[in-house]
């Protein structure tokens, strides 16, 4: 097989990069496992781009970069489950499950990521009864270093809950098939509450709804920085005078028909998921035990009010449930995850560092996509079936085809 020439890629938003030997964007299964068996023929390392969503260097390689981009589109439905090509787009899908009456579980407020690399890198939405995209994931199918295909289909346990989060080093995806649900309607209801009145009602906003979330905006221009909602004027449940901003959104299944007013939207389920961003930050997120999640939104807050004035990208707090995949973020914990951004042009590492050392206080976990700094012991620390994924993924892979630099050093 003749490789197209490769060359320099960039993720999304710019802050990882590769030159890459070789590219390769197979149409179909069969082509994929043709150029998967030559790279290793040719002793070339294999990673896949995704859509770039991801702010770590997990796709970078000098070897073989491919791009499923061609390989997209709904394969099958059948009942409750929906078998998709692994570069299918998150939106795509959910476009197509709503003509045939179905619905994601959950998404998360992006939705021009391809399906395979979202959900394999612990990617997830908000709901404190629902856990990350991972675990709709029932089956698929990884192509083998030699071209071979392992059909994962729930069958052997293991395998399903190694490979649900796996970061592309079980081989390569070909197609993934996920438990839906029938199709619903979503009411979002937006507005604004000083950060001690968000305290207070944490614990209630997020029994009371399906989805419950804030953003946390240290001063006015915050909110402008991920392009939310204009909720200026919208209605509070304490004073007209908020200075210290929290941007509420709580979202819940609803029978009523569409509609949409300033502060209230209802439609289908994956049309009120998605948020529209710019990339003009780099994010790190961890998944932090729910028990601790007020002590650690009071701490990073303080950090940013205090020693790192010049951060003021909002803090993104939601909830997930726990699942047992064997790598993922919330692996048998419920959580909550904390986001914060560096901002393109300025020095935002000793933020980033300073704001990991308060979570690693609570054994947070990173969303793998996301920034973080975490190296083999903490992996191993943090995860209780690292080494069993080590062992299962040097069996599959010994020659560690499908790792680079960066992940070898997490899980190679």
């Amino acid at each position: 097989m003749q490789f197209e020439k490769g060359g320099l890629w960039r993720n999304w938003v710019g802050n990882q990069s590769c030159i890459a030997r070789y590219k390769g964007a197979p149409q179909n299964e069969g082509m994929l496992a043709e150029m998967v068996a030559e790279a290793d023929a040719r002793d070339l390392n294999i990673r896949v781009s995704g859509s770039g969503h991801s702010f770590t260097p997990v796709v970078g390689t000098g070897g073989l970069l491919l791009s499923l981009a061609e390989m997209k589109g709904v394969l099958a439905i059948d009942g409750d489950l929906v078998t998709v090509a692994a570069g299918a787009k998150i939106g795509d899908v959910g476009r197509v499950l709503k003509a045939k009456g179905l619905s994601l579980v959950n998404q998360g407020d992006i939705d021009t990521q391809a399906v395979a690399g979202a959900y394999t890198t612990g990617t997830h939405g908000t709901g404190a009864r629902l856990s990350c995209l991972a675990s709709q994931v029932t089956g698929m199918r990884l192509v083998q270093p030699d071209g071979s295909i392992l059909v994962v289909d729930g069958s052997d346990g293991d395998l399903l809950l190694a490979a649900q989060v796996s970061l592309g080093t079980l081989g390569v995806i070909s197609e993934m098939t996920l438990k839906t649900m029938p199709a619903y309607n979503l009411h979002e209801h937006l507005w604004r509450d000083d950060f001690e009145t968000c305290m207070e009602r944490h614990d209630e906003l997020a029994a009371e709804h399906r989805h419950f979330g804030f953003f946390w905006c240290p001063v006015p221009e915050s909110r402008h920085l991920y392009c939310l909602a204009d909720t200026a004027e919208a209605p509070r449940t304490t004073t007209d005078k908020i200075a210290d901003v929290c941007e509420m959104k709580v979202i819940d299944i609803t029978d009523a028909p569409p509609m949409e007013s300033a502060f209230e939207k209802i439609a289908y389920s994956s049309e009120i998921y998605p948020i529209e961003y710019v990339p003009n930050f780099h994010e790190l997120e961890y998944a932090v035990p729910v028990e601790h999640g007020k002590d650690a939104v009071r701490a990073v807050r303080e950090l940013m009010l205090t020693k790192h004035t010049n951060c003021i990208f909002p803090i993104e707090y939601r909830f997930t449930a726990g699942d047992p995949a064997w790598l993922s973020p919330f692996h048998h914990q419920d959580s909550i995850t904390l986001s914060v951004s560096g901002q393109p042009g300025i020095d935002y590492w000793d933020y980033l560092k300073d704001v990991d050392r308060i979570l690693r206080q609570f054994n947070s976990r990173p969303h793998w996509g996301k920034l973080h700094f975490l190296d083999t012991d903490d992996v191993t620390h943090l995860y209780p079936r690292a080494d069993d994924f080590r062992a299962l993924r040097r069996r599959l892979d010994p020659n560690g085809r499908f790792l680079n630099e960066h992940v070898r050093m997490l899980l190679g």
